[in-house]
């Protein structure tokens, strides 16, 4: 409203500053220029003008010229002009709680035609209520026009489009299986997990035309970890989470959802485990060489992550290539996390690696074990000799001395095998990552049965 009586002011203003421009000033100097000619007459013609008549008639007809002239669109203000207003939202006016509608477009450019100071005063309105009728309309297919509520009767308009193809269809409602998902789980803190949520309700109802409904997979509520205030370990409620309506390609489906909203509770742990980081050489050394010394500036990480993959993971695997090694080597390596886990207290590691003169040693009577039989399956070997085998350890001698058929994990696999008689190989598991093993049986045979 303010704007719109400074609009109105400005607007006299400009009519007063071009009447004492164009009318004023002129009569004034023409007035100055007839009393120095008339010369003694002067005296006469200023006792006329000083006449309160006098001033009353001029007056009045300064006021009809100036009355002739803004009705006459002399004055530029006074010109018709054009003004388009773009991208006004369209409003249909119809029952929401029977119907939906489609085919209604979103905004509408408006051409308004007038003169410049109705249209100043037009676009200084905030609000503009562009709306198609649809009041008494049954569901079906038709073509209404659009309406600009204008509130300047001054003013012309056209609107772009003028008309519009509404479907009308009867909103009919289902009830829907809600879930919830989380959004922006990177940004927080990689120490923290959310560990569960929950709802009151996991039912929500969706209103809409029914090949809308026939097109909702799924309902989620759509919980932004940015909006989680206090971001820490603990139970915490985020309030109005908003509910959206999905398709089997993960498409958002425009329907209608009550409630819209949800509360949803949140608990974030902090889980994590202690694991010790296992060094695992690759390629061979230099003829003749052998890793006497594995050291590292830190032995065990601190790792986080969901307690689903801490409870499946029992050490760091570190890879380093020693093919070709001749003499002592210290390494600087970047610790890679494994999959599922989001933090670890150590990210790079200084490694040592000492070599020594390599020796051999066998060991005898070590016991081969079976690994994934098959459910309801029992193993014999076809001999007592396909029980145990000779292992050759390759190594410095101070580090094979110490090790005995206790210490060696020999076994055989059985993945996908079924009954009957098998060949299988047998396989050393690599305790101790400085010793090369080596089984002087290759297979043995065995047979499964159910």
């Amino acid at each position: 409203m303010k704007k719109i009586f400074k609009a109105i002011r400005n607007f006299f203003l400009s009519i007063w500053r071009f009447i004492d421009k164009k009318i004023i000033l002129p009569i004034t100097k023409l007035v100055l220029k007839i009393t120095g000619r008339v010369g003694g007459q002067s005296s006469v013609f200023e006792n006329w003008l000083s006449k309160r008549n006098t001033l009353l008639f001029i007056s009045l007809a300064l006021a009809i010229i100036t009355f002739v002239v803004i009705d006459q669109k002399i004055v530029t203000f006074s010109k018709n002009s054009a003004e388009v207003l773009r991208s006004l939202p369209v409003r249909a006016i119809y029952n929401e709680e029977a119907y939906v509608i489609e085919g209604l477009p979103e905004s509408v450019d408006i051409t308004l035609v007038g003169s410049k100071t109705d249209l100043f005063i037009a676009k200084q309105m905030s609000t503009y209520d562009v709306t198609v009728d649809l009041t008494g309309l049954k569901p079906g297919q038709h073509k209404v026009n659009i309406k600009y509520n204008q509130s300047l009767i001054d003013l012309d308009y056209m609107v772009n489009p003028s008309a519009a193809t509404i479907i009308i269809h009867e909103k009919v409602s289902q009830t829907k299986r809600l879930t919830v998902d989380i959004l922006n789980e990177q940004d927080l803190d990689s120490k923290l997990i959310i560990t569960n949520t929950s709802i009151d309700s996991d039912k929500v109802i969706v209103k809409g035309s029914e090949e809308k409904l026939n097109q909702v997979a799924m309902v989620k509520a759509l919980l932004d970890v940015n909006s989680i205030v206090d971001q820490s370990v603990g139970t915490f409620v985020v309030k109005d989470v908003p509910i959206k309506a999905y398709d089997s390609n993960g498409n958002v489906v425009d329907v209608e959802i009550v409630p819209n909203v949800v509360d949803v509770k949140t608990t974030i742990a902090s889980p994590s485990k202690e694991v010790p980081i296992k060094i695992n050489p690759t390629g061979s050394v230099a003829f003749g060489k052998a890793i006497s010394l594995l050291s590292t500036d830190t032995t065990k990480v601190t790792v986080y992550g969901p307690q689903s993959v801490l409870d499946n993971l029992n050490s760091i695997p570190v890879d380093v290539d020693v093919n070709g090694l001749k003499e002592n080597k210290e390494y600087k390596i970047d610790l890679t996390k494994p999959v599922g886990v989001s933090y670890m207290s150590v990210n790079n590691l200084t490694l040592k690696v000492e070599l020594g003169t390599a020796s051999e040693r066998d060991v005898t009577g070590v016991k081969v074990i079976t690994k994934n039989v098959c459910q309801g399956c029992s193993v014999t070997a076809a001999s007592e000799s396909n029980t145990v085998v000779t292992v050759s350890l390759s190594g410095v001698a101070s580090v094979i001395q110490g090790i005995n058929s206790d210490d060696i994990i020999a076994y055989i696999d059985l993945t996908g095998l079924d009954s009957g008689t098998h060949d299988v190989e047998v396989q050393i598991e690599k305790s101790d990552s400085r010793v090369d093993y080596l089984s002087k049986t290759k297979k043995i045979t065995v047979t499964v049965m159910k």
